[in-house]
């Protein structure tokens, strides 16, 4: 599988100047927009995670794939990647009208953790189809920030992270609200949401990353210095799964990638996902795909 890209990598594959201000204090932030791709000279976006964040509003009917999904944009939608899901967008051809904003980890340091955001979490949802009203209201978030970025204001960059919150916010409120929301954090949620992070920390699997080091809730808990009961109490309390369930629905996830979008065969995806057997795999892919691995791979969905 393909590494990840970089900031860089991706302003070179655009052909556009690399700006000197990738890695400084401040973070970057930049916003584009769509190119016109003339029919038959589509060149999808290449599967892969990128090392940073982009909101993209597309306005036409294209395809995107991210993580073990695929969703299809009949009309209009606002799409949120981030560094843990690789993703690529199909069709390229029929978008209409595209603007996207990119911008790193660094350019909200101290200025809030997005990661707290459900359309930054690898669970969560990432792509949201618009009605004619909606796209009339974002649209114009976008257009202020060409203008702000494009301005000698010194707190420019302050504007720019607003704007950001604004899409996030408006998304947000499309969506109903949790249970785990409205709690307070607690001590439960701390060590839920540590877990989370150590379990997603382990993929994708890629040849610079080629295998799952801890699988058991064992395991988390011993990595995370705490009794393996309090771990799955926390994790049961916070999220309503157990902790196995949610170790197996991600090892899942990574499995299907890994078939749809890897060159290894099952032998080697059963090594990586830290099976010591190709038959453990097997029966674990039937139990809860329900097909079994190569099934999956050949299917045309």
């Amino acid at each position: 599988m393909n590494n990840i890209e970089s900031l860089e990598e991706f302003y070179k594959r655009k052909a556009i100047w690399v700006p000197e201000n990738l890695r400084n204090e401040i973070g970057h932030f930049n916003v584009f927009r769509h190119e016109q791709v003339e029919p038959g000279k589509s060149k999808p976006l290449p599967y892969r995670r990128r090392d940073f964040y982009k909101i993209m509003l597309v306005i036409g009917n294209i395809e995107m794939q991210y993580a073990d999904k695929v969703i299809t944009v009949e009309k209009q939608a606002l799409f949120f990647s981030n560094p843990l899901i690789p993703y690529k967008c199909a069709n390229l051809e029929n978008i209409q009208e595209g603007v996207y904003c990119i911008f790193n980890h660094h350019f909200f340091h101290q200025f809030g953790d997005l990661r707290q955001y459900s359309v930054f979490q690898p669970t969560g949802e990432h792509v949201f189809e618009l009605t004619d009203e909606q796209v009339v209201l974002i649209q114009p978030i976008y257009e202020r920030m060409f203008e702000e970025i494009n301005s000698d204001y010194i707190h420019k960059y302050d504007v720019l992270r607003n704007l950001v919150f604004e899409l996030l916010h408006f998304v947000m409120k499309m969506q109903p609200s949790s249970n785990f929301d409205k709690q307070q954090v607690n001590a439960s949620q701390r060590i839920s949401k540590l877990f989370m992070e150590l379990l997603e920390r382990q993929f994708p699997i890629e040849e610079s990353h080629p295998r799952v080091g801890i699988r058991s809730p064992s395991d988390f808990a011993q990595q995370l210095n705490v009794h393996v009961n309090h771990l799955n109490r926390a994790v049961k309390e916070t999220t309503g799964k157990t902790t196995s369930t949610l170790i197996s629905e991600r090892i899942l996830q990574e499995a299907k990638i890994l078939l749809k979008h890897s060159q290894w065969n099952v032998s080697e995806i059963a090594y990586a996902l830290g099976f010591t057997e190709v038959t453990h795999f097997n029966n674990f892919f039937k139990k809860h795909a329900e097909m079994s691995p190569l099934k999956f791979r050949n299917n045309k969905f």
